[in-house]
């Protein structure tokens, strides 16, 4: 998908978004005007009226169907190594990795390989907040400005009533991924979300738009409430008291594992390791977590459990609720009478077509990752999947086969193709001039030392252009550096290559008088610069 409004797969929204849209979401009927409404309960058996049906025995099936899933999604994508697995009813009833951890040297995956979770980091971090919620730092409804200090939007009130339940539902009205950019090109963690008081603001708590620095700047402000680092907090609030001993907030401890899982994209067509390795702890509440299946599984139980872990209550079930139900609508229905999916507080809250509420999300990094965990509370059922491939649709495709299998005994559609594809349509280079070469009649450029100058921008900051041993050079923020190649007259192209823009990208760099537009980063109309 080539053009200005590319939908970016980074710290992956779509998957999340496609799942919920896959799965489908409808509010029960409402009451009649002369039925009085009941004070809510907690419902013995809130999957009594579902037609579906999960058995120990499906549930079983579905794991027997496993490792021939696994191996049929290997071979169709490439994927180098996937890690999986299922609790039920309390159990871990599998754990088990398939292929290598590292093409380069062939080590195997196992239940204990550490992968980096990209977005399923939003997910745990919910629960780091319930957590947090329950100790009494803050509340759902806290504002993010009365503990993040100087924290604000372009909007000044919704700067400072904007909660911590709305970033992390994505109804802040910031656009679809916002900071993204800002990151790639070097600006730390409070930088960012300093300047996301520059973005204009779509409608306050009735615009969903999928993001990380919305979530971050959250669990920032909680964190500051408990005199914490994030990493910290989540160690102490999560990971310690579950036991989760390989799971962290911080990628250098990814860095340090002996069996970890190195992220693989394909480069010219061939499966290699990522050259540059992603590295998110800017957004680390947002998609810094890394795990295995080993903690996973204790993590999906806690969560099966109302919150319970060991027998005892872990988090309060008026903590966990609210972020595991819908909040608001995360993909609208594409036509009459089909169902909308939705989003609560991190997580992805929809209904199977046999009437059990699907909880998930999923992760993915164009770098080499990509993971999913669904959950049907109802049935005490979860399964999460992990890959070290670049985002392709294979975990998810794999999780909606054995969903299916241990609701209805079989597959009901085709899953894998269908998510790989979409995958695939997501994650096409970025650029209007993808696939076109440069006119052979081109107009010349002007003398070089015309274009040179800083060129300042509030959002981005000043893009400085310089001549470099005869041609052009572009830097932007801390690390922003590309060569600027000659295209036509007073055109110019870049090649970013990112996790926000997949090899082949291609960007426009316009010059025209004083004015330079770098369509890369203009994607929202802020990326206008004035010498």
């Amino acid at each position: 998908m080539s053009g200005n409004k590319r939908r970016v797969v980074s710290a992956v929204g779509v998957a999340a978004l496609i799942l919920s849209a896959a799965t489908g979401c409808t509010f029960a009927d409402a009451a009649t005007e002369s039925t009085p409404v009941p004070t809510a309960t907690v419902d013995p058996d809130p999957g009594r009226d579902a037609l579906a049906t999960v058995t120990r025995a499906q549930v079983e099936a579905a794991i027997d169907d496993l490792p021939d899933a696994v191996e049929a999604a290997m071979d169709a994508s490439g994927t180098p190594g996937i890690a999986v697995g299922v609790v039920y009813q309390g159990e871990v009833l599998y754990a088990d990795g398939f292929g290598v951890r590292d093409l380069d040297s062939g080590a195997p995956v196992d239940a204990d390989t550490v992968f980096a979770l990209a977005s399923v980091s939003k997910s745990i971090g919910a629960s780091v907040i319930a957590r947090a919620i329950d100790e009494g730092y803050v509340t759902w409804e806290t504002a993010v400005a009365d503990h993040l200090d100087g924290f604000t939007l372009s909007d000044p009130y919704v700067g400072a009533h904007v909660t911590i339940a709305d970033m992390y539902a994505h109804r802040s009205g910031l656009y679809k991924h916002a900071g993204d950019e800002l990151e790639e090109i070097g600006y730390d963690r409070a930088e960012i979300l300093r300047r996301l008081s520059l973005i204009p603001l779509a409608p306050w708590r009735s615009t969903y738009a999928y993001g990380n620095f919305d979530i971050t700047a959250a669990g920032e402000s909680v964190a500051r409430a408990a005199g914490e680092d994030w990493a910290d907090l989540s160690e102490r609030l999560l990971y310690e008291p579950l036991g989760m001993t390989s799971t962290s907030s911080r990628y250098a401890d990814l860095e340090s594992r002996e069996n970890r899982a190195m992220g693989h994209m394909k480069l010219d067509g061939e499966w290699v390791v990522t050259p540059d390795q992603r590295q998110p702890d800017e957004q680390s509440p947002a998609g810094g977590v890394s795990s295995n299946v080993t903690d996973l599984t204790t993590w999906l139980s806690m969560l099966l459990a109302s919150g319970e872990h060991d027998g005892e209550s872990f988090i309060d079930t008026g903590s966990l609720v609210p972020a595991m139900s819908p909040q608001i609508v995360g993909s609208p229905p594409s036509s009459f009478g089909s169902r909308a999916g939705y989003y609560g507080y991190g997580f992805n809250v929809g209904t199977t077509a046999g009437g059990l509420v699907d909880v998930n999300h999923s992760g993915a990094f164009l770098l080499g990752t990509g993971t999913v965990f669904k959950l049907l509370p109802a049935a005490g059922l979860g399964i999460v999947v992990l890959s070290n491939a670049s985002a392709n649709g294979v975990p998810e495709g794999i999780a909606a086969r054995f969903l299916d299998i241990a609701q209805y005994g079989a597959e009901r559609r085709d899953w894998l193709p269908l998510f790989m594809g979409v995958f695939e349509g997501e994650s096409e280079p970025f650029g209007s001039l993808v696939g076109e070469t440069p006119p052979s009649d081109a107009d010349p450029a002007q003398a070089l030392d015309t274009y040179a100058g800083t060129y300042a921008n509030d959002y981005f900051g000043p893009a400085t252009v310089t001549v470099v041993d005869g041609a052009l050079e572009l830097t932007l923020g801390p690390t922003g550096r590309w060569p600027l190649e000659h295209w036509a007259g007073d055109e110019f192209v870049f090649r970013p290559f990112s996790e926000n823009a997949p090899p082949g990208s291609i960007s426009k760099a316009t010059f025209d008088g004083d004015t330079l537009v770098l369509e890369y980063f203009d994607q929202h109309d802020l990326g206008t610069f004035i010498r």
